[in-house]
């Protein structure tokens, strides 16, 4: 089945890779097939788009950028491969997808209270730390262009939410990473690997007892319409990585690569900007509605949240490094767990 697959990727780079075309303006014009997974309205469906539109009116005809939302080209498993062998040339992934690539320092954003906000997250993603990880992926035939956004995970269950000890014994759906699964073992839970399309079912039918994720999460797949009790412990932040085939970027000239690197960072800024609006419409949407107590925590119970997580740092230091989680605690701040 794998060997089907990828022969299925490589014929169809074939068809869909068409990155010379004849120019409006007498030039050769180069087409970037950004592929995500996502629905258009969301914070990085917005974002491409506004990438898109940035580099068609500054590129005057020469770059075109096409969007593919929704997962129209590629499914969230198949994106990576395509990227990588040119039949596409864009995508925003999220961080942990990297590890699968053998690239396991990626797995450094899942740590719990990592970050203690978006700009402890842009320090690192944004400075020397994000730029060495993005050396790492182009001996994979990517390089990295910007880190976007998701925000910062709550849990949710049936049953009340506040202490540490409280998830003790739940099944908890989580997204496939080795970090939120340690997380979750910690506490005493018992972690679930479910597709993220999964959840609303699972949780309706109690094949799970409640899950993770970022604020918009809960009401995009109305996630809050089967769950009593959430917790603000924001505990782990997600981030994407907008980034391009390494073959295709090189061979742009300087001014485009110029203006592909001008336009990630307005539509990175703006996607940022989404993101921190959109998490607190959903907060006050599930509030309004009713069917899901919201518990806040105060300083000293987050407190509690982030010593009984601490932990997981050390566990996890033979998978991702210990002196790049030590870069990062000298980078924030951040004390050592």
């Amino acid at each position: 089945m794998q060997r089907h697959r990828r022969g299925f990727l490589r014929s169809t780079a074939a068809v869909v890779l068409t990155p010379w075309l004849k120019g409006a303006h007498g030039g050769s014009q180069r087409t970037i097939k950004f592929s995500h997974v996502v629905a258009p309205d969301t914070p990085k469906g917005q974002a491409a788009e506004k990438f898109r539109q940035l580099v068609d009116s500054r590129s005057a005809g020469r770059l075109k950028v096409e969007v593919y939302p929704n997962s129209t080209l590629y499914k969230d498993k198949e994106e990576l491969e395509a990227l990588q062998i040119g039949a596409v040339q864009m995508l925003a992934p999220s961080l942990s997808k990297f590890g699968p690539l053998g690239v396991r320092q990626f797995e450094l954003f899942d740590l719990p209270y990592l970050f203690s906000d978006e700009g402890a997250f842009r320090k690192v993603a944004q400075g020397p730390i994000g730029a060495s990880l993005f050396a790492k992926l182009e001996d994979k035939s990517i390089k990295g262009l910007a880190f976007w956004t998701a925000g910062f995970h709550v849990y949710s269950a049936n049953r009340p939410l506040v202490l540490p000890a409280d998830l003790k014994g739940l099944k908890l759906r989580i997204p496939s990473s080795k970090v939120l699964e340690a997380n979750v073992r910690t506490l005493g839970g018992l972690p679930q690997v479910l597709p993220f399309s999964d959840v609303y079912q699972a949780l309706e039918t109690g094949v799970v007892d409640g899950t993770e994720n970022v604020p918009s999460s809960y009401t995009s797949q109305k996630w809050y319409e089967v769950q009593k009790h959430m917790v603000l412990t924001y505990h782990t932040h997600t981030g994407y990585a907008a980034i391009i085939n390494k073959k295709f970027w090189d061979e742009l000239p300087n001014d485009l690569q110029s203006i592909v690197s001008a336009a990630m960072g307005e539509a990175t800024a703006y996607e940022g900007e989404l993101v921190a609006k959109e998490n607190s419409q959903a907060l006050a949407a599930i509030k309004a509605s009713g069917k899901t107590q919201i518990q806040e925590l105060s300083d000293s119970q987050r407190g509690m949240w982030r010593t009984a997580l601490l932990p997981v740092h050390r566990e996890m230091e033979s998978r991702i490094g210990k002196d790049l989680i030590d870069s990062v605690y000298q980078a924030t701040g951040a004390p050592s767990a």
